[in-house]
């Protein structure tokens, strides 16, 4: 589980803020009534419950919590003769199963679904030598037919596993509250047998539960997207720009002035403008009407 919560914290980190060594804790109280899976009447032998669980999310998807719950009645159980008849403290793995599969958009759903699972201690409290059988989960009339066959040891190895089903609350989504149905397995059933995951060494549980996350160093009570952009290279440029826009501000003016060269009009020709000049025939002199024309041109160019 430290693993997969370390892989997903290095899988994040480019969709989501870092977080601080304190940041993204959370504490919670939570209640209900567990009953024996198998053997007897559920209805019957309810036994209430109530915990503490502190924990935090490494990822918006993966998170480790502790958690300890006392269980206050006999059902169905011999008495032990104390108030608190049995105390489970376990260390559970959360997966949130939404963000997972429906990724995280920058603050928690209204309503979420988490998977918890993980390992624990459990302890039953008064006399030893008052527990016969090799099985914690053995009734009273169970016990009484077993006989002195072995003293039941008051430790073992626990496992718990469950499904959360979450509602986020407030405008900061800082408040949360959960309905968790449950597994819990004696994994060696208080007694001499083998660890095993047995349905007759195990109990179903059915707790409600209020969570408040702590603010964060940011400021939020959850995770945040982070901006994939370096703020400092952004500053640097914008003081870059501006000082290249001054300098150019310093700079004269080129004033472009645009010269139109103007083209005389083309005069229209006519037929009675035209000079004709000729020669006498066979001779290179020109006759005087030529001579005429031509000092004519020559006078009106003068």
């Amino acid at each position: 589980m430290l693993a997969a919560a370390m892989m997903a914290t290095t899988m994040s980190a480019q969709t989501v803020t870092e977080s601080g060594t304190f940041d993204n804790f959370y504490i919670g109280i939570n209640g209900g009534v567990a009953t024996k899976t198998t053997g007897h009447s559920c209805m019957k032998g309810l036994n209430p419950n109530a915990g503490l669980r502190i924990g935090r999310y490494f990822t918006p998807v993966f998170g480790l919590a502790v958690e300890s719950n006392a269980y206050f009645a006999n059902k169905p159980w011999e008495s032990v003769g104390t108030t608190v008849r049995a105390l489970n403290t376990s260390l559970l793995g959360t997966v949130n199963l939404s963000n997972w599969f429906g990724g995280y958009k920058g603050e928690p759903r209204s309503f979420e679904v988490s998977a918890i699972y993980g390992l624990g201690w459990g302890h039953v409290f008064g006399q030893a030598s008052r527990y016969v059988g090799s099985d914690f989960n053995m009734t009273s009339a169970e016990n009484a037919t077993a006989g002195n066959q072995n003293i039941v040891k008051t430790n073992s190895l626990t496992s718990k596993a469950g499904i959360d089903f979450a509602f986020n609350l407030g405008e900061a989504k800082a408040w949360q509250i959960y309905i968790e149905p449950a597994v819990i397995w004696g994994l060696n059933g208080f007694g001499n047998d083998a660890v095993a995951y047995n349905v007759n060494k195990s109990f179903v549980q059915l707790n409600a539960g209020l969570v408040y996350k702590f603010k964060n160093s940011n400021g939020t009570h959850n995770f945040t997207i982070a901006q994939l952009r370096d703020q400092s290279e952004i500053d640097a440029l914008n003081s870059t720009i501006n000082d290249l826009r001054n300098e150019l501000a310093k700079k004269p003016k080129e004033v472009i002035k645009e010269v139109v060269k103007e083209v005389p009009t083309q005069q229209e020709v006519k037929v009675e403008n035209l000079v004709f000049v000729t020669f006498a025939q066979g001779k290179s002199e020109l006759t005087k009407e030529a001579k005429k024309c031509l000092d004519a041109v020559l006078g009106l160019h003068a």
